[in-house]
């Protein structure tokens, strides 16, 4: 027989989780800011105005 030792990890402590899910928001908010610049300054140099 095979003696195969299980190993079960803990869950990661709930101010890390948390840290994660800030890092990501943050990082996907920064991504949508700097699409929106890109496609303004593409705008602005076709000669189209945002406002």
């Amino acid at each position: 027989m095979t003696d195969k030792s299980i190993v079960v990890e803990q869950p990661r402590p709930l101010w890390q989780r948390l840290g994660w899910l800030a890092v990501i928001w943050t990082a996907s908010v920064a991504a949508l800011g700097v699409a929106a610049w890109i496609m303004r300054l593409f705008m602005s140099a076709a000669g189209l105005s945002s406002h």
